[in-house]
Order: structure tokens, then C-alpha cells, then sequence
């Protein structure tokens, strides 16, 4: 006969009205949003910490709740079981074939404008009753905020990623270097040698893992830039290269090789020595129990990178 693990000492609906407090931050609009009685929620919230033997948070009147670090960590399973249970009730009533409920979905801040519009319209339209939850941020701090559970999945570069990340390639981005169009080694003949950018000056995009690869890229090519300008705003770069301010080099390119300002940039592929392509990866903590709605995201990903609509 196998074991019969033992029934928790705790109830979905104790976790719902933690998790309703967690994200509300008061007992009053959490108990609006799972329709109690206030009194009624705060004695749920008592009877899980009662019933798990830790405090999840700290009470102060006039100033809401507070989650301590154990209820910080607590919250992340607790939503993730919520939503476990919910596909186990939908699965149960019939309704397998229906996606629903909250994607935390983090990326990186370039790759935005040109890789989130597409991807999540078609994501969205084939299934409207999942909620994208959107976070851009630099790409360690989105690495940290998959492992804390805070997010579900990222989209990232395939730079300097942790080990404890799986990944699904989403599409392969070639390194190019911006120059203004009357930049004297715009016009070169033939490829474009790095080595010659040495004594220009540089408008770095200086936003991890971005600014570590150019900078790899330079010193693969035997040099190190100088430096004229840093910025962590990818528009920015462009700008500042389209007002021959400097050239930049990016893995990320928009459809059209103008600036904010409407004046144009050259894009040069052509480079010696050619840098190695760069993917672009759809990322998650390895090991990490993702939801329907989530695990339904990554393999509509991997399908829209080879047949987009």
C-alpha cells in the first residue's frame, strides 16, 4: 500500500486571503477582494500562521500589513498552489482545454519594443483569459526575481545566465555597430574592421549583459574603447550615434534604422572579427512548479518563433 502523505493542517481559503493581504497590503481591501467580513479574513490570516508555526506578517494599525522574510518567501508558494488548485478544479469540471490566470513575465528592457508586441498579441487573442503580468528590468535582477519566485518567466539574453535557468531559444540576433551616416568609416569598402573604432569615440549601452558583451567584443578585436558617453537607455544609444555623438554597438535592431528624432543611423553586420550571434531565450528557474497558464506560454513561444502570424 503506498503512503498517504499526511492532509496539511491549513486551507486553500486560509491561503487565499494571505495572498489577497500580500498583494492589497491592507486587511480591509483584502477582505473586499475574497468577499469576508475584515474580522473574518484576520482570523483566517492567524489561524495559517497558527497552523504553519511561523509569522507570515506584521499588523500595524493605520499602516497595513507588512510580510515578514518568511512571509515574503511564503507568498511565492502560496500563489503558485492557488493556481494549481484552480487548474485542478478547472481540469476536473471539463474545462481542461481552457488557459486561464496570471503569467509574472519579466524582460529585458531592449528587447521590449521588438520582441514582446508580436508575441503577445497572438499570445493573447489565442488565449484571453490569461493575464500577462509585465516586468522589465536588468537582466541580473530579473534572474534573482525567477529564483525568489516573484517571477514566472523571463526573456532575456543568452549571456551570462545562471546554470539554474532553463531556456527555449526565441529567436538569434546578430552584433552590429551604429555609425552616423557621415561617419568617415561609414562609408568603408568591404567589412568593417573593429579595430578601426579604437580612437572613436563610443556611446556605450551600459546595461548588463549588454555593456559586458560589447565590451568582450572589443577586446576580442585587440582593443579597449574610449568611451564617450554611457547610458542604460537603448533609444538613447541610437540617438546619441544619429547626432554623430559616438558609435555604439547593439544586438538588438529595430525595424527601421532611425532615431527617436527621425534621423538615421548605419548598421554595419560586416564586422571583423565577426562577433557570434546572440539568442534570445524565453527563461525559467529550473526545477520551479510553472502553471498551466505559464507552461502554455513557453510552448506557444517556441511555435511563434517559426511561424509568426
Amino acid at each position: 500500500m503506498s503512503r498517504i502523505d499526511p492532509v496539511p493542517g491549513y486551507t486553500l481559503r486560509q491561503l487565499a486571503a494571505f495572498v489577497a493581504v500580500a498583494e492589497t497590503g491592507t486587511i480591509s481591501a483584502a477582505a473586499e477582494r475574497v468577499h469576508l467580513s475584515p474580522s473574518a479574513l484576520a482570523g483566517a490570516l492567524t489561524d495559517l500562521e497558527k497552523a504553519l508555526k511561523v509569522q507570515l506578517t506584521v499588523r500595524r494599525r493605520a499602516r497595513g500589513v507588512q510580510l515578514t522574510p518568511t512571509g515574503e518567501a511564503v507568498f511565492a508558494r502560496a500563489r503558485l498552489l492557488l493556481g494549481q488548485a484552480s487548474e485542478l478544479q478547472a481540469d476536473a469540471a471539463g474545462e481542461g482545454g481552457i488557459v486561464t490566470g496570471p503569467i509574472a513575465l519579466g524582460c529585458y528592457p531592449s528587447l521590449g519594443p521588438t520582441v514582446l508586441p508580436s508575441l503577445l498579441h497572438s499570445f493573447t487573442q489565442r488565449y484571453p483569459r490569461v493575464v500577462v503580468e509585465l516586468h522589465e528590468d536588468t537582466q541580473n535582477r530579473l534572474g534573482t526575481l525567477l529564483g525568489e519566485g516573484e517571477l514566472d518567466l523571463a526573456i532575456v539574453y543568452a549571456l551570462d545566465l545562471p546554470p539554474e535557468q532553463q531556456t527555449v531559444r526565441l529567436s538569434s540576433r546578430a552584433p552590429a555597430v551604429l555609425l552616423a551616416p557621415e561617419h568617415p568609416l561609414a562609408s568603408v569598402d568591404g567589412p568593417l574592421r573593429l579595430s578601426d573604432l579604437a580612437d572613436e569615440p563610443m556611446v556605450l549601452l551600459d546595461a548588463p549583459p549588454s555593456s559586458h558583451h560589447a565590451m568582450e567584443v572589443c577586446r576580442f578585436a585587440g582593443f579597449a574603447p574610449k568611451i564617450a558617453y554611457r547610458t542604460q537607455n537603448f533609444e538613447t544609444a541610437r540617438s546619441f550615434v544619429g547626432r554623430g555623438l559616438g558609435w555604439t554597438l547593439l544586438v538588438q535592431r529595430p525595424e527601421h534604422d532611425l532615431t527617436y528624432e527621425g534621423l538615421d543611423v548605419l548598421v554595419r553586420t560586416d564586422l571583423v572579427p565577426r562577433p557570434e550571434p546572440v539568442d534570445v531565450v524565453l527563461a525559467w528557474q529550473q526545477g520551479a512548479m510553472l502553471s498551466k497558464a505559464a507552461r502554455t506560454f513557453v510552448e506557444f513561444a517556441s511555435r511563434f518563433v517559426n511561424h509568426p502570424s
